[in-house]
């Protein structure tokens, strides 16, 4: 399926990327693509209009815009578990009607988000109260997608922030719960499980040691737990009442799952109606997604340069460095977004993937990561595209010069990778140093940047929660796209339940309450260690 476009690879390999802007001084604006406030630039790669062509013909062999539509329409794409994909829905609940097995669903989403603001509405004007009186700390207890976009989205519009502290558990090591419960009142604290079976045994063992927690400082689990999920029957068994409980159906999936119940956290720290411009924002970019060209659609331009980059050029990783320290939990959440949908070896059809998946995705925020992992960007023997995000204007106006000098670091590492500094350059500083002969050759050399290093970048005028839930929804459509020119199911993650099922069966093991017969030499010497350690 490549085969045309490694041949084009071959052909520019060795071509510099600055020669593409020597040659072409309107590159910028051509391979870039605007949508309402946001820039996306990857003029700064290989890509070319002979790439660019090559890459956008895979979509209709791939048969993406049919794909794309069939999911808003409620299509059941994800095949494996015969379900519907609606994420989307969540972020338009005033749209037309929308049938999923024959019944309208905007209804019952309307009502579930209108329940949540009068939720929100009382916790946050003190109406809705603990023993302790108005609620000064909301606890998420969730793992996965019921952690990572919640805690995301709530450190990422900090500015808004008028509500209850939040805080987020997921970890089931216990030192995670420990270390935010001795901060805070349990008589004041509004904990939140979050759990479509209310099955998951890390938010359940987090739970029950929450409830233990409230019970034992004079709470009253009753008016102080809410509970996201589908189970009725589980969370009454918890002792969770109806009207506290807030379901979601299977068209959402965990990862995709922050538009709905799952984002009430953020909607008590900032409130209805800064959600509902989150929510904006995301079906903003669906509208985009759904409308633009292929070469002026911003998320299809971002999954076809990730196609490149890995499929194509073979770059098996890609960072994502955002240049806003409350967008620090971006790339995390990214890591499961991508690798958890994309991370897959088998086609739709059962056969085997003839060709790489989904790449590693990892990073920091800068400034920080610049004083970390640049020098490997830089200077190392692997090439690894850079993904930079960042705001043209930050939230607080009294330290402009801060936000002038990050945006200014941003700009330049993405100029450096490209650039690089060749020996010639690297010997005229060493000379201008005062170095002669072989310590001059073996200390530029030292000195010398490969350049070439492809990067991209998305720039937007600052980050409020409309530009929140665009790129959010950018990047989840990016993993759709990418997913339906590989032939996969970004929507199903069975490499997830192996591990889950043998740790099962090594509780108890633990415990000494059954033989480790049958368990490799590894493992069995692994037990004995643990139960050899009294604690």
């Amino acid at each position: 399926m490549f085969t045309d476009l490694k041949s084009l690879h071959s052909e520019i390999c060795s071509e510099d990327i600055t020669d593409l802007f020597d040659r072409d001084p309107d590159r910028a604006a051509t391979f870039s693509v605007r949508h309402e406030t946001l820039l996306f630039d990857y003029s700064k790669t290989r890509i070319t209009s002979r790439v660019r062509t090559g890459l956008t013909t895979l979509c209709e062999k791939r048969g993406v815009a049919a794909k794309r539509d069939a999911m808003f329409l409620g299509g059941r794409i994800n095949e494996t578990e015969k379900r519907a994909v609606l994420h989307t829905a969540l972020r338009d609940p005033e749209g037309p009607e929308l049938l999923v097995d024959g019944e309208d669903i905007r209804r019952p989403l309307r009502e579930t988000l209108e329940r949540m603001e009068d939720l929100a509405r009382r916790v946050r004007s003190g109406a809705m109260q603990g023993p302790g009186g108005a609620f000064t700390d909301v606890v998420n207890i969730g793992i996965g997608g019921s952690d990572l976009g919640p805690v995301m989205a709530t450190l990422a519009l900090a500015p808004y922030h008028d509500g209850p502290r939040c805080h987020f558990v997921s970890n089931v090591d216990g030192a995670h719960i420990h270390d935010i419960l001795q901060r805070i009142d349990p008589r004041t604290t509004l904990v939140i499980v979050a759990s479509k079976t209310f099955t998951t045994v890390e938010t359940m063992t987090n739970a029950g040691t929450a409830r233990r927690w409230v019970e034992a400082g004079g709470g009253d689990p009753a008016q102080q737990f809410l509970a996201l999920s589908t189970s009725e029957e589980e969370t009454e068994a918890f002792g969770i009442p109806q009207e506290h409980v807030f379901g979601f159906e299977d068209w959402v999936g965990g990862r995709y799952s922050v538009w709905g119940p799952i984002g009430l956290s953020v909607m008590l720290a900032v409130g209805p109606e800064n959600f509902r411009a989150f929510l904006a924002g995301g079906k903003s970019m669906d509208d985009h997604f759904l409308s633009a060209p292929w070469e002026r659609n911003m998320p299809v331009m971002l999954a076809l340069t990730g196609i490149w980059h890995n499929q194509v050029c073979g770059y098996p990783t890609r960072a994502v460095l955002p240049y806003d320290q409350r967008l620090r939990r971006l790339p995390a959440y990214l890591q499961q977004l991508e690798m958890e949908s994309n991370g897959k070896s088998v086609a739709m059809d059962g056969s085997a993937l003839p060709f790489p998946s989904g790449p590693v995705v990892w990073g920091e925020p800068g400034t920080n990561g610049q004083h970390a992992f640049y020098q490997l960007l830089h200077q190392g023997t692997s090439v690894i595209p850079a993904e930079f995000l960042v705001a043209a204007m930050g939230h607080e106006p009294e330290l402009a010069h801060h936000h002038k000098l990050l945006v200014a670091n941003c700009l330049a590492q993405s100029e450096a990778l490209m650039r690089g500094r060749g020996l010639d350059e690297a010997r005229a500083r060493m000379r201008a140093e005062g170095y002669e002969g072989a310590e001059l050759e073996r200390q530029a050399r030292h000195r010398v940047f490969p350049g070439n290093r492809p990067s991209t970048t998305l720039i937007y005028p600052q980050l409020t929660p409309y530009v929140l839930g665009q790129i959010i929804a950018l990047y989840e459509h990016r993993v759709f796209v990418e997913g339906v020119i590989l032939g996969i199911n970004s929507f199903d993650q069975w490499g997830v339940e192996l591990g889950k099922e043998l740790a099962n069966t090594l509780a108890p093991l633990l415990a000494g309450e059954t033989s480790p017969d049958g368990k490799d030499g590894s493992t069995r010497a692994l037990l004995d260690y643990v139960r050899g350690t009294k604690g």
